[in-house]
């Protein structure tokens, strides 16, 4: 008994995913709602089978590659922004209200704009991910560089250390939690993105994927694009606190498992 509820304890998500999975078979199975409107789980199992997997592959990577392209385009701008922020007070009054205009704009209202201006291929939608994800990357890296107890400051200055030290012995360091913390929101924002970027102009990728299955009443392969796009963020998440875990091991606090 004590062994079976270490298990359930222990693998709790898994179990309640499995469930959830099972009820929603046998509700579909018991109540026969066409599959356009409701697929059941095994629907749409069979119907990715029929697509294939190399169709699927070809689809995912095109995601991957503007959602990966679009992340790592936030982090080189993110990540020296904050510290201009943080460094200058002039600019982190005339950048921050830019920022937050940006982030407060709809990005679907302005992708068709981007689409149109710089024209077909991955640029536009490199630069809508972008969009989506430098902005948690920019505020959560400034306010972890800005954390740092100030009598480490002054005792810095006070020894005459350069600039450059401060940032990289002190203000860094103290920031590593902040900055992995917005790592992992910016990835899955950076996956969204790639969508939203696919809804507007694309001819490959999941959520292409998914608006050419709505559009054509085949429900079950939009299910099964979007499972594996939630599979894939969450590969992607957790492939971000690997790293966090591997190579700053110390910002995972006491109550990290």
């Amino acid at each position: 008994m004590n062994a079976l509820k270490s298990f359930a304890n222990r693998h709790a998500s898994l179990l309640s995913f499995i469930a959830v999975l099972v009820l929603w078979e046998v509700a579909c199975r018991a109540i026969p709602l066409p599959v356009f409107v409701l697929p059941s789980p095994s629907a749409i199992v069979t119907s990715a089978m029929e697509v294939g997997g190399a169709r699927w592959l070809e689809h995912l990577l095109a995601t991957l590659q503007v959602a990966v392209s679009g992340y790592l385009v936030a982090i080189a701008i993110a990540l020296p922004l904050a510290i201009g922020l943080t460094n200058s007070a002039l600019l982190s009054r005339t950048v921050m209200p830019w920022l937050v205009v940006v982030q407060s704009t709809p990005i679907v209202a302005i992708a068709p704009i981007i689409v149109v201006t710089l024209g077909a291929g991955n640029l536009p939608r490199i630069v809508i991910t972008t969009l989506i994800s430098f902005f948690p990357l920019v505020i959560s890296t400034a306010t972890g560089l800005a954390s740092v107890p100030p009598e480490m400051i002054e005792l810095s200055r006070s020894l005459r250390a350069p600039r450059t030290r401060e940032y990289t012995q002190i203000r860094l360091p103290f920031a590593i939690p902040y900055i992995f913390s917005a790592l992992k929101v910016a990835i899955t924002l950076a996956v969204i993105g790639a969508v939203v970027a696919e809804f507007v102009a694309a001819e490959l990728g999941l959520g292409y994927m998914i608006l050419f299955a709505t559009s054509s009443f085949k429900v079950p392969v939009a299910f099964a694009s979007l499972a594996i796009l939630v599979c894939c963020s969450l590969a992607l998440y957790s492939l971000i606190v690997w790293l966090q875990r591997r190579l700053f091991p110390w910002s995972l606090g006491s109550s990290a498992s």
